[in-house]
């Protein structure tokens, strides 16, 4: 098989990744941005949260400037406020909630008024209010905040009076201080006048005319709530009645967003928002959160304590358990739309290309989130898209398709078990446990064949999952075929996978009956050889086996069976996280899969089992204790952690002796004709860099047959190259008596050319 590189080119093809639709119907299902419960049940709209975390940091006065802004007169409205938002706190199921109500007066009694001075200009249509009523002094407030130059007609004498009337059941400080607010107002007022006479005979001299209920019913006696009533020349007079304090200040609220509507001849009815309070969709998590009661807010320093109790209710499910979007900083819902137009808007660089890579597509996401938010279908189809299109290079990729390619050629075994014709059963351990554990395949390859009746065949190989994760769709269409053909050939016998990922892989395929070979390690029981481990241990289960709850149950009581002492940590199970290997990005983005490793990892100290043979090997590249559960069932173990040359070794030495110890076949060895030796720097920098062993004979072989090389002086090295396939390698060696020691080795994607 062979993997060309696509060139770039300037003529963009496209293919869209959702409808508008669709986007915006994945996107709802993130409620990280709905309003906290608080902030949901609050009519005005005031960001309740952040006033509490404002008032718990000792900021008052941020936490006043908060309020202020959704009122003008913010004692009257602290002190009557009904505060539907404290039946709604979150921690009224724990018991007590919040007492929002005492933090706003806190807030107004403790914080500095706000100082500053809009730049806006003030307004060229004037308004005007007839009568006096809670719900008439807040539309001119409201008014007044909007630049407007509003006149007051009103029987009372003077600004204590206009408050009195207004809030007689509020107490005195919070009437004093809003007389003294309502003075510094830019509203005029006419004291002690007529309001009903002035409406009749002044309301054609202003462009806005409001008047309170009992006024307005005084002059049209009849007049039904939110009803038009035609004063003169098609004005239309702004009224209301309300009920309660915050029920005026929403009445107001809406009435000044009507007349200004009004005054800019809009409809009134259009494009107003969602007004009032709204049902949330957030999702809090209570778990760990300690019932707590509430500590009256007399002081300030007790009103912080009060605000201390908040949790700020939020959403953030995926993020904690996803080192992808903690990388990344980013919830779903926004990372789907930057991923939206990268893959169907933008027509330069694709800036989301990396991003798109480095999800491990293992679904914890999808688990974790109430609403199952499933960013790595979206990462999936994003690079499907990107293939299609000839967007997605081939690059980020190119190594694991490639080893993929390998497993599936020169590595890959399709037998019988000797002696018979046809066999009930297949065993298909998976690429990784071949190239990491060759020993441990070989033992359970040998153990089935013993205790099965009707014989076992043995397919190494790929599963496909490699060329799926890069959304290579067409080359997963034929490693589909080219398996099923393979699995024809064996009659199709029942699949034993050894990786839990090869199980949820080879299971899509039509027709196929598969088992893992852990459910029938507890149908036939352990061989005699298996090693007990009498100590605790923590189980990682692997993102291949999500949703499968058997297998996950099956791993534990076969641990338990062994003597391991199993601890469940937390994100266990189906909330299990990805090891950094699974959806290439140990290829694709180094950094976001080693965060994944150490997510794993810091879920407990314990020494790690698993039943997949990457995460296993993960683990162990980080210096944890770490083992498959199948080198415990066969007493095996992999001494260290193979490199990528040395992988594919093991998968090649694997067949080759499987062949010549079980079917009697002879393997011929190719010779060199030279030694190569390396030094422990070109070992370490060819793994980091992605280049093997058989890629250095290569450059070597051709160094043999062209003779190119040049001598660097500085560092005493020679330096051959040669490209193979889309990349070229270069290396760094010195002669010795029998071929070369390679002292260092690096690869990039030019093309060297020679006049």
């Amino acid at each position: 098989m062979i993997i060309k590189e696509r060139e770039s080119t300037h003529v963009y093809r496209q293919k869209r990744l959702f409808t508008k639709e669709e986007l915006e119907a994945r996107e709802v299902l993130c409620v990280h941005e709905q309003p906290a419960y608080c902030n949901a049940a609050c009519p005005l709209k005031l960001d309740t949260k952040a006033m509490v975390a404002a008032i718990a940091e000792g900021d008052f006065t941020k936490a006043r400037a908060l309020y202020e802004k959704i009122t003008p007169f913010p004692h009257i409205l602290s002190a009557g406020c009904e505060a539907p938002c404290e039946g709604k706190c979150k921690l009224c199921s724990l018991g007590e909630g919040i007492a929002v109500r005492e933090l706003e007066v806190a807030a107004v009694r403790w914080g500095e008024a706000s100082k500053k001075r809009g730049l806006l200009r003030k307004k060229t249509k004037k308004a005007v209010l007839y009568g006096m009523d809670l719900f008439t002094l807040f539309l001119a407030g409201e008014l007044a905040k909007k630049m407007y130059p509003v006149t007051v007609f009103c029987a009372q004498e003077d600004y204590a009076a206009v408050i009195a009337a207004c809030t007689a059941d509020l107490p005195e400080e919070a009437q004093a201080a809003s007389a003294a607010s309502l003075a510094k107002m830019d509203i005029k007022f006419e004291w002690n006048a007529d309001p009903a006479s002035a409406l009749a005979e002044t309301a054609l001299k202003y462009d806005l005319v409001c008047a309170s209920w009992e006024v307005a019913n005084q002059v049209y006696p009849g007049l039904e709530i939110d009803e038009a009533v035609m004063v003169c020349r098609e004005k239309k007079l702004i009224t209301g009645k309300t009920e309660g304090v915050l029920g005026a200040a929403f009445g107001a609220k809406k009435a000044a967003l009507s007349a200004d509507r009004l005054a800019q001849n809009l409809d009134p009815a259009n494009t107003r928002g969602e007004e009032g309070s709204v049902e949330t969709k957030l999702y809090t998590n209570l778990e760990g959160v300690e019932p707590s009661v509430r500590v009256p807010c007399d002081t300030k320093e007790n009103a912080m304590a009060e605000a201390q109790r908040c949790i700020q209710c939020h959403c953030d499910e995926c993020i904690k358990g996803c080192a992808y979007l903690q990388h990344y900083n980013k919830f779903p819902r926004v990372l789907t739309r930057e991923i939206y137009n990268n893959v169907s808007i933008i027509m330069g660089d694709h800036m989301m290309n990396k991003p798109i890579n480095a999800c491990s597509l293992c679904g914890q996401c999808s688990v974790l989130c109430p609403n199952g938010y499933d960013m790595a279908e979206i990462c999936h189809m994003a690079r499907q898209n990107m293939v299609s299109t000839g967007k997605m290079p081939l690059a980020p990729h190119e190594f694991a398709l490639m080893d993929m390619v390998f497993s599936n050629s020169e590595a890959f075994l399709c037998r019988k078990q000797p002696g018979f014709d046809t066999c009930k059963y297949v065993f298909f351990p998976g690429c990784q446990a071949t190239a990491i554990a060759p020993a441990t395949v070989r033992a359970a390859y040998l153990d089935l064949c013993n205790r099965l009746e009707g014989g076992v065949a043995l397919m190494l190989g790929c599963c496909g999952a490699i060329c799926d994760w890069a959304g290579r769709y067409e080359m997963h269409e034929n490693t589909v075929k080219f398996l099923n053909e393979k699995m024809a050939e064996l009659g199709n016998p029942t699949i034993i996978a050894g990786c839990p990922t090869c199980k949820k892989e080879l299971s899509t395929h039509e027709n196929v009956e598969i088992l893992g070979i852990w459910e029938i390690l507890e149908e036939i029981g352990l061989p005699e050889k298996a090693k007990r481990l009498d100590k605790p241990i923590a189980v990682h289960d692997a993102c291949g086996a999500r949703g499968d709850t058997e297998t996950q149950q099956s791993i534990r009581r076969i641990a338990e069976t062994l003597g391991c002492i199993v601890e469940d940590t937390p994100y266990s199970g189906d909330k299990s996280p990805c090891c950094g290997y699974g959806g290439l990005t140990q290829f694709t983005n180094r950094e976001v899969a080693k965060k994944m490793t150490d997510k794993c990892l810091e879920r407990s100290g314990l020494p790690y089992l698993s039943y997949c043979m990457a995460c296993r090997d993960q683990f162990a590249r980080e210096g944890r204790e770490s083992m498959h559960l199948l080198e415990l069932v066969y007493g095996t173990s992999a001494d260290h952690c193979p490199d990528i040359s040395e992988k594919r070794f093991n998968r090649l030495s694997l067949r080759n002796e499987l062949l010549k110890d079980v079917w009697k076949e002879e393997v011929e060895e190719v010779e060199l004709g030279f030694a190569i030796d390396y030094t422990p720097e070109a070992i370490a920098m060819m793994d980091n860099r992605m280049i093997l062993k058989t890629d250095v004979i290569r450059v070597l072989q051709n160094l043999k047959e062209t003779g190119e090389a040049i001598f660097d002086g500085d560092s005493g090295l020679c330096v051959t190259r040669a490209r193979l396939g889309n990349v070229t390698f270069w290396v760094k060696y010195t002669e010795t008596e029998t071929g070369f020691m390679v002292h260092r080795a690096y690869s990039h994607r030019m093309n060297v050319q020679t006049r």
